[in-house]
């Protein structure tokens, strides 16, 4: 597909996140579902959407360090080497939320996952956006998770707004997650990330 293609679908996608819509789209990992992180109504469709329980927390995608402050009350400086040698990519990290996220997107927790993905649609789509989305993986709770785009039409296609199939599909594994509001970081889930190349760095 067309740089044009590509830029059509994420202008359509922006559009309908505008509107306080839902979108799925592919990441580097897997396929995400979007919404508008300050956007309380966008937000709560995604529960509804995905059917997923409330006591669970939304992580984030961002384009850029910018909106990493936006979202973090601060950066502890082990993350930012992690983000100087894993980003964009799949490291998703834990940091204490700013008070422009609400309790609603980090069930009610103190703090936010978030990361840049290697992926030009998603960092695209929260450029033009200009402000972070909701990267929660792209399926209905406790179904698995879409591998290509006909599995994930057949899961949400009716239930977004907007389906992205334009970029490169996802690499299929997750992303890994690690805990860095105390300086050591702490591990939540290994995915496409070894954690023992992340304690090599910051241990």
């Amino acid at each position: 597909m067309s740089d044009a293609s590509q830029e059509i679908e994420v202008e359509r996608a922006v559009r309908a996140l505008h509107n306080g819509g839902v979108v799925a789209f592919p990441t580097d990992t897997l396929y995400g579902l979007g919404a508008d992180v300050f956007n309380p109504a966008a937000v709560e469709a995604i529960f509804t959407v995905k059917e997923r329980p409330s006591g669970l927390a939304l992580p984030i995608l961002i384009d850029d360090w910018g909106q990493l402050e936006r979202v973090a009350e601060s950066i502890p400086d082990p993350a930012r080497v992690l983000v100087e040698r894993f980003w964009p990519g799949p490291l998703t990290l834990i940091v204490n939320k700013s008070a422009r996220v609400s309790d609603r997107v980090t069930a009610g927790a103190p703090t936010v996952a978030v990361r840049i993905p290697d992926h030009p649609i998603p960092r695209a789509i929260a450029r033009l956006l200009g402000g972070p989305i909701t990267g929660t993986s792209a399926n209905i709770s406790g179904q698995p998770d879409p591998q290509n785009l006909h599995e994930l039409t057949e899961q949400l296609g009716q239930k977004v707004d907007y389906l992205v199939t334009a970029g490169p599909p996802p690499f299929g594994a997750a992303s890994t997650i690690v805990d860095i509001t105390n300086d050591t970081p702490t591990l939540i889930r290994e995915g496409a990330i070894p954690f023992d190349a992340i304690t090599r760095l910051v241990g």
